[in-house]
């Protein structure tokens, strides 16, 4: 999908890249050597797999051929929680086509990502059409005392995934136009947006419409072992607004003491365009949206704090188990349109609900695309469960994990590893998820480890070298972006200059995890780190 509504590995399709110097190989490598060589591998792998879609496709054919071969060979294990003999369903069989025929549609109708990103972004499209979100980040960066740019450019690109691809396409030129004006080098005001857009992805302190939809899939993969099971889209919230402040503080250590550095004086002609600033019409808008911002956030205390509360469970009075949990996506679709309908009244860009309407449904012009991945991703989950394969290969997994003694910790880290190295070739967050969530959610499950934790370590490795994977979709509007004030920027130049910030990144997060994981702190409400598979 796009990362309209996970956005950072997936768009529909860049947007329009804007000019280069004439003559410019929009590509053209300045690295040479290993690791320039490296680089184009990298490429070429992830140019020649196939589109997701296609991708999904090919592994829903394939999960076929391997049931009926399991089922031939009658590989089966002993559920550990259980005690229940698993045995592999073949659907290469008049059955298994009946069923295939026969769920087709429920299985895309019922696929658990697929309403809470619609949902969520519905709302988030009023605020980006309104044009509340662009304005808050501008309010954000040109308010900064001149010290702290670089920490709230780097704030404000972590910040900006809640909504859109708002921050590629508005953060991180402006970074850029920011710099340049108070004599900086442009390149690193824009390589501090795109760390904190891209690199910093997943951390937030506001759900946005990723949460959903990795905690979707997250207990699809669960209910393989439990069945019943529910994974919350708050469920790493705790774990990820921390994580905010850990990648905006590393980003700007990163930018001022080696990007910076490295970069040295900016020797180029671009000329210094000057910042303008919100206009009143802008500042009004944002009054509007600040008090129907308080106005929404006192109904949701009124309704939360109390014992009582009207948004608790009526009959235990439980937060973690009530309404206003369960109702997250409906509360950020509620939100994100009550605000930005505030902000356009305010601004007068919200003239009529036609205007609301109209920024619905540009949000949903981007997810065509995700639409088709998600057909074919819910076929595969769906036939994966059906088979047990998923059930056997975990049972199998966790046998060989356990044989090999790795502490949780190690197995974490190693898991956040395989993550990053992945995404290098496979730039699509949820297409990722949609394959690894089935295999490796039950197997850790059945080591102890709960979902919520294998998917926050997940969402650190799918983070951090999203600004170094070619195959990340607005990968080639950052080298467009980087030639405005470097002609012969390419994939290269790109790449050595964010490579620091994947590896400080890694190394931050991960050990922001490891910490954690030794306090035994709870990822988000009602999350915690381990869990003990149910016995009858």
């Amino acid at each position: 999908m796009s990362h309209s509504a996970e956005t950072h590995s997936e768009g529909p399709g860049s947007p329009a890249q804007p000019p280069t110097p004439e003559g410019t190989p929009p590509s053209a490598p300045r690295t040479s050597g290993a690791f320039a060589r490296f680089l184009a591998m990298v490429e070429r792998i992830g140019n020649a797999l196939p589109h997701p879609a296609t991708l999904f496709a090919l592994l829903a054919l394939l999960v076929i051929l391997l049931s009926a071969l399991a089922s031939w060979a009658k590989l089966e294990v002993v559920h550990p929680g259980t005690g229940k003999l698993i045995q592999p369903v073949s659907l290469l069989s008049i059955a298994g086509l009946h069923r295939i025929l026969g769920e087709m549609v429920k299985n895309f109708t019922g696929f658990a990502p697929l309403g809470t990103v619609l949902v969520a972004l519905l709302g988030i499209g009023v605020a980006e059409g309104s044009g509340l979100i662009g304005a808050a980040l501008r309010l954000l960066v040109l308010s900064a005392p001149r010290r702290l740019l670089t920490f709230v450019i780097v704030f404000a690109g972590v910040l900006s995934n809640t909504a859109s691809e708002v921050g590629y396409v508005l953060l991180v030129p402006l970074a850029a136009i920011i710099f340049l004006a108070v004599g900086r080098h442009p390149v690193a005001g824009l390589a501090a947006a795109f760390a904190g857009v891209s690199g910093g992805y997943s951390a937030n302190l506001l759900l946005g419409t990723v949460d959903p939809l990795l905690a979707g899939l997250s207990q699809e993969a669960a209910r393989i072992v439990t069945p019943g099971y529910t994974v919350n889209p708050a469920c790493n919230y705790y774990f990820m607004a921390a994580s905010t402040f850990v990648i905006s503080l590393a980003g700007t250590w990163v930018t001022e003491r080696l990007v910076v550095p490295r970069l040295g004086t900016y020797q180029g002609t671009a000329p210094r365009e000057s910042l303008q600033p919100l206009t009143g019409a802008e500042r009004r808008g944002l009054r509007f949206a600040l008090v129907a911002a308080t106005l929404f956030s006192a109904f949701l205390l009124w309704g939360t704090v109390p014992a009582d509360g009207f948004l608790r469970d009526p009959k235990t009075g439980d937060l973690l188990h009530s309404p206003f949990m369960s109702g997250i996506v409906a509360f950020i679709f509620l939100g994100a349109a009550l605000v930005g309908v505030a902000y356009g009244l305010g601004a007068r860009t919200v003239r009529s609900d036609a205007d609301v309407m109209k920024g619905m449904s540009k949000s949903m012009e981007t997810l065509g695309s995700y639409l088709v991945l998600v057909f074919f991703a819910a076929q595969f989950v769906a036939f994966f469960n059906w088979t047990n394969l998923g059930l056997i290969l975990a049972v199998k997994g966790a046998d060989l994990l356990k044989a090999l003694g790795l502490g949780a910790i190690p197995l974490m880290v190693c898991f956040v590893l395989l993550s990053a190295t992945i995404n290098l070739v496979m730039g699509s967050a949820s297409a990722k998820w949609a394959i690894m969530a089935p295999i490796f959610i039950p197997m850790f499950m059945l080591l102890g480890y709960s979902p919520e934790l294998t998917q926050a370590a997940y969402r650190i490795g799918d983070s951090v070298s999203n600004v170094i994977s070619p195959m990340m979709s607005y990968f080639a509007l950052i080298i467009a972006f980087v030639q405005r004030y470097e002609g012969k920027a390419g994939i290269g130049t790109v790449v050595a200059t964010m490579l620091p910030y994947t590896l400080v990144f890694l190394v931050c997060w991960s050990l922001l995890l490891v910490v954690w994981m030794a306090l035994g702190l709870p990822l988000g409400p009602g999350a915690e780190l381990y869990l003990v598979p149910e016995r009858p």
